[in-house]
């Protein structure tokens, strides 16, 4: 009733012109019909209805917090970031989804924390999302490093402490673990409370330390060692020179391989001008390791020629010395008229030499070819010569003579490998000719020659000694006695008890 009353009143008191529910006394403004229908003018009418109703709500609109009430979807600025927002969540749910998929229930978890686009207004994410690898406390470390006082000890009355309390002392030990080396696995142990003794960390130490040297000796032994295939990075720079350097064309591959060396074919380059290349090559590259024949140092040992040179402590200098021996030991047979390889160059534990072969093929060894009576007859005699020429001219005995080192090429017979050959005053000279005698002698009789001597025969026959002895045993019982007595002479007088007369007749052993 009021409310209807209200607008018919006159004049009336004071209250009636503040009550709420009557009509508002306002003068109407006169405005264009452009005006009331200008889209600008309606949103500035809206705009100042809303700031004079709602002011509080305009004011958290225009901070920097976004809500999804208050969004002005018309600014491409506000909607660009509300797209990001919720691709950014998206991105860090999946980096989530593909960390539990990848640890599963190992112990070691890795994270991808440093990857997640985590904004400051998102709080989707909770504390157990968080990979505890991320947090920097360590349980088993202090918050504050604590300095041991000087008087040794913590605490007080029955409380006290000292730097070696075996608690302490153990979880020291267990942390001191992360400073072994990488290849060193220690587990789980730095994870957990646990407590080393000083005995246990010692072992362990030690144990480290010695893991660590042996893998750097077996790593710079892999590197500096030729065991396999003999080609290690020295060895191929030397190959890489003399190729460059135009002696040798091009290196085609291996052809034998042998316990102390291995051989590969080469075509031969350019003449110089103290030397003539061969067209085809033989490079043998002696193994820098002596696990496989370290019981040959004898052969070097005791040999004049290298006495004072050698050193059993390093094995890359009794390698060059292999080498350079073998180089000494051809060039006297070349001279001599032996058929041997020839020596083109000798770079330190690399010897070039002449190719005993045709178009990469090498020469069969004597024990693989087969040859007719005839031819191994005739290739009887041209060791028997061979071997006597070995002895009185070149003054060397082979050594390791067989018919795995003798090669049949040319309707001839070609000594190879004579690194080891020694002269017949060395110690063991007479025993080794001795040996090369039994090898050729049982090989010929087997091959059917019928004039083929004996070991003790064929040695009388190439030393010119004439040892008369009726078994082998006394042959060999006089052999050792000869060499005693030569040695005991060279000890003594230091000059060699044996001497070459001028006929060439073979070395005389007498006091």
């Amino acid at each position: 009733g009021l409310a209807a009353a209200a607008p018919d009143a006159g004049p009336g008191p004071a209250w009636q012109s503040k009550c709420p529910w009557g009509a508002p006394n306002t003068t109407s403004i006169s405005c264009s019909l452009a005006d009331v229908m200008s889209e600008q003018l309606a949103k500035e009418l809206q705009l100042e209805e809303e700031n004079a109703a709602f002011p509080e709500v305009v004011a958290v609109a225009e901070g920097p917090f976004i809500t999804g009430e208050n969004i002005d979807t018309s600014s491409d600025l506000m909607l660009a970031q509300m797209l990001q927002m919720e691709f950014d969540r998206e991105y860090d749910a999946q980096l989530r989804r593909e960390e539990k998929k990848i640890n599963g229930d190992s112990k070691v978890s890795i994270s991808f924390e440093n990857y997640r686009k985590v904004h400051p207004y998102d709080s989707d994410s909770s504390e157990d999302e968080v990979d505890w690898q991320d947090t920097r406390h360590d349980p088993y470390r202090a918050d504050k490093p604590t300095t041991t006082p000087r008087r040794g000890f913590i605490g007080k009355g029955k409380d006290i402490t000292t730097k070696h309390d075996e608690v302490v002392c153990g979880r020291k030990n267990t942390a001191r673990m992360e400073n072994f080396a990488p290849e060193f696995q220690v587990g789980d142990g730095i994870g957990m409370d646990l407590k080393l003794s000083n005995q246990v960390f010692n072992a362990l130490k030690q144990h480290a330390y010695s893991e660590e040297r042996r893998s750097a000796r077996l790593h710079e032994k892999k590197e500096h060692s030729t065991a396999e295939k003999a080609v290690d990075p020295k060895t191929r720079l030397l190959l890489y020179k003399m190729v460059n350097a135009g002696m040798l064309e091009t290196i085609t591959g291996c052809i034998s391989t042998g316990k102390e060396s291995v051989v590969f074919h080469a075509y031969g380059g350019n003449a110089t001008e103290d030397k003539v290349i061969p067209p085809e090559c033989a490079i043998k590259v002696f193994k820098t390791t002596l696990n496989e024949f370290k019981n040959r140092d004898k052969y070097i040992k005791d040999d004049y020629r290298f006495k004072d040179r050698f050193s059993k402590l390093n094995p890359r200098k009794i390698i060059r010395m292999w080498a350079e021996k073998e180089m000494h030991n051809l060039t006297r047979m070349q001279n001599a008229g032996i058929p041997c390889p020839e020596v083109v160059i000798l770079k330190k534990h690399v010897l070039v030499m002449s190719f005993i072969g045709k178009d990469q093929i090498p020469a069969p060894k004597l024990k693989d070819v087969t040859l007719s009576s005839e031819d191994m007859t005739k290739a009887y005699y041209q060791t028997l010569n061979m071997m006597q020429q070995l002895y009185k001219e070149c003054n060397l005995v082979h050594a390791d003579l067989s018919e795995y080192n003798m090669l049949w090429h040319d309707g001839k017979v070609w000594l190879i490998d004579v690194s080891q050959s020694v002269e017949p005053t060395h110690p063991h000279g007479l025993e080794f000719l001795f040996r090369d005698c039994r090898n050729v002698a049982q090989f010929f009789q087997k091959g059917g020659v019928a004039e083929a001597l004996n070991e003790r025969e064929l040695f009388n026959a190439v030393s010119g000694l004439n040892i008369t002895a009726d078994n082998e045993v006394d042959f060999q019982a006089e052999i050792e006695a000869l060499e005693k007595m030569n040695e005991d002479h060279v000890q003594n007088h230091g000059k060699k008890l044996a001497t070459f007369s001028s006929d060439g007749d073979p070395p005389i052993y007498d006091e």
